[in-house]
């Protein structure tokens, strides 16, 4: 550390630079490279999907190759960006890989979003093809599209194209025909060449769309061997989507290892972690959530003796692994643990590892078997891992290494490893990954240890936002520095410590980006909201605090035959109607319905804008409590931390 600041990196000395993917120009070179090693080994797995396909590697490379071809004949030429509307299933990867191979640029989106906003999607980008998952989201996008502007849409489903199409229009077999039938013409490759552009939310509700290389692919697929390191044959399995990075760029690694990747879905999940028994996945806070709750109700349906034995072992379970990061150096709280504490902490372990080995014996096995009995790691990305499920998971003996990053960095920055797992932690850098913390009004470095805005460069930072320079270079420093949006701090060991998020943008558990000022907006179109702000940064659903309108709700509540409690107003005498506080049940079922209609009612709504739990505020925002700016916009840090006890008991 020097007296301006600290910045940590990891030097490019753990790149695998014998290995023939270190060299390669562009990603979609890796896959005849991947048929030569891994032959006839089973690459994709997707019984969930119609219809259900199985390809082994050699077979990948050649239906990739194929599609690419289809792609040439049909005149996408090298550069031509190409709309891909599309979820997670092996032919969304046929394709995604078929169009870089083509030496296109695939622009991809979930068949779930709203056709205004995939309109957009193709319109911005320039696209002049679509592929898109089947004919219902053709009919959804396609009369929201210039028709001249459309060279071909292709379908991933066996659906017969519409006889009358205003597009030509051609099913998942009738684009591999043209491919079969034409000439693969290999295109030229330069590793700064745009790979890819996906679009991620701006303040201003405004899609933008995220320029990926082929050199800030690469640089994830050679990096990642610092933190997984699966074999050939090794199952795994595929539940993020694959039209966000994070997803997308973990299979990519994966399938170039030669594993098997098995497609599932959340509703399928507990029987395929059975039937497939995986090694390594991709994965979301709001997994584990899940798979806890599933656990613990099974916990909970034991006989009561059962139950408490349950309870025992967890009890001193939990008290061995807080000894034992103690003693290893992996207590956010004991980083540099004294010689006493350690002694302690052996002492405790000593004690209390036959009791752990028994619970291990009696419980623990029995929750890893429901995982399949084969489970290494998963690197859960997307937020942050509450406590309880990093206690869980750890006594449990389930690796989970959390890491940390977004679209616009390909996305990994930082991720724990298994020999450094640091709980409460992001991770240390990447190679060739740098980390600084500075000041977020000076932009001056900060210590070591001290909060501040977290600013990340290196070679998976994006090429910038596709024809916006303006907002590029809001993101990106001439020096190369990606503002984050997010707070944090650095620990003596390069562990990223993030506390919170400089910008708006709230990231759910289950990794969903939500933007708060449309929703907001929305949400004051009811007459009975004065104010409002969301909050649920790495919570299952969006919450909100609540400035009601009293002159609305007072009338409203003298119709019902009560009377409202203002705050701070002394209670009425003489009155003959019931006094309502904001905690009655008639007051909290209005404002849930008025909240349900005008989040809704919003265009563009998906379900993760819904609102779940919400709270009510006495005292509006105001400049004079600090709580809006001179411009009066909510500083929403401040309110974050002036409320805090309230929103951790909305998320209780």
């Amino acid at each position: 550390m020097n007296s301006t600041g600290y910045t940590a990196s990891q030097s490019s000395h753990s790149w695998p630079a014998s290995d023939e993917y270190a060299a390669l120009q562009a990603l979609p070179e890796i896959w005849p490279i991947a048929a030569r090693r891994f032959g006839t080994i089973l690459a994709l797995r997707d019984v969930h999907n119609k219809p259900s396909l199985e390809l082994t590697y050699v077979e990948l490379a050649q239906q990739i190759r194929q599609f690419a071809t289809a792609l040439q004949v049909l005149g996408v030429a090298s550069g031509d960006r190409v709309s891909l509307f599309s979820d997670n299933s092996a032919r969304w990867f046929i394709a995604d890989q078929g169009c870089m191979s083509a030496g296109a640029v695939d622009v991809v989106r979930s068949s779930q979003a709203d056709p205004p906003e995939l309109a957009f999607i193709y319109q911005n980008s320039g696209s002049s093809a679509l592929l898109v998952e089947n004919l219902k989201t053709c009919q959804a996008v396609l009369p929201l599209l210039d028709p001249a502007t459309v060279r071909f849409i292709g379908l991933l489903s066996d659906e017969t194209p519409p006889a009358e199409a205003s597009v030509k229009t051609l099913n998942w077999n009738q684009l591999l025909s043209f491919g079969a039938e034409g000439v693969f013409n290999p295109p030229t490759f330069q590793i700064e060449q745009l790979a890819t552009l996906l679009y991620t939310s701006g303040t201003t509700g405004q899609p933008k769309g995220v320029q990926l290389t082929h050199r800030n692919l690469l640089h994830q697929m050679n990096t990642f061997p610092e933190v997984l390191h699966p074999r050939p044959g090794a199952s795994v399995l595929s539940i993020l989507p694959t039209w966000h990075s994070f997803g997308r760029t973990v299979e990519y690694y994966l399938l170039s290892q030669g594993c098997t990747q098995v497609y599932t879905n959340i509703r399928q999940i507990k029987r395929d972690l059975q039937t497939y028994r995986p090694v390594l996945m991709a994965s979301v806070p709001r997994l584990w959530e899940s798979l806890y709750e599933g656990i613990q109700k099974q916990f909970r349906e034991q006989p009561p003796k059962k139950q408490k034995l349950v309870s025992f072992f967890f009890q001193w379970s939990e008290r061995y692994i807080t000894a034992r990061r103690t003693l290893q150096g992996m207590d956010l709280n004991h980083l540099r643990p004294s010689l006493g504490q350690r002694m302690g902490a052996f002492l405790q372990c000593v004690a209390l590892a036959p009791l752990h080995a028994l619970g291990d014996r009696l419980v623990y096995s029995k929750v890893r078997d429901a995982l399949g009995g084969k489970f290494e790691a998963s690197v859960s990305g997307g937020g942050s891992l509450a406590m309880h499920l990093e206690n869980f998971f750890e006594i449990v003996g389930i690796n989970l290494l959390v890491g940390y990053g977004l679209t616009e960095t390909s996305p990994v920055l930082t991720v724990r490893r298994s020999e450094h797992n640091l709980r409460r932690s992001a991770g240390r850098p990447l190679a060739q990954t740098e980390i600084k913390i500075v000041d977020p009004e000076t932009r001056r470095p900060l210590p070591l240890g001290q909060q501040g805005l977290v600013l990340a460069r290196g070679p998976q930072v994006m090429q910038g936002y596709y024809n916006n320079p303006e907002a590029t270079a809001k993101a990106i420093d001439p020096e190369g520095w990606f503002d984050t949006g997010d707070l944090g701090w650095l620990t003596p060991d390069s562990d990223l410590i993030l506390t919170g998020r400089a910008k708006d943008t709230i990231v759910l558990s289950n990794g969903e980006n939500i933007e708060p000022q449309p929703i907001e907006d929305a949400c004051l179109r009811s007459p009975y909201i004065a104010q409002i702000m969301l909050v649920g940064q790495d919570q299952r659903s969006l919450g909100a605090l609540i400035v009601p309108n009293w002159d609305v709700l007072q009338p409203w509540v003298e119709s019902q035959g009560g009377t409202l409690q203002l705050p701070d107003a002394p209670p009425e005498t003489g009155s003959t109607s019931a006094t309502w506080s904001l905690d009655r049940p008639e007051i909290q079922s209005l404002y849930r319905q008025e909240l349900v209609r005008e989040v809704q009612d919003r265009p563009g709504y998906r379900p993760d804008d819904r609102i779940g739990a919400f709270r009510f505020l006495s005292e509006p925002f105001s400049v004079e409590n600090g709580l809006l700016t001179q411009t009066m916009k909510v500083r929403r840090p401040v309110v974050m931390e002036r409320y805090r006890d309230m929103i951790n008991d909305m998320f209780s």
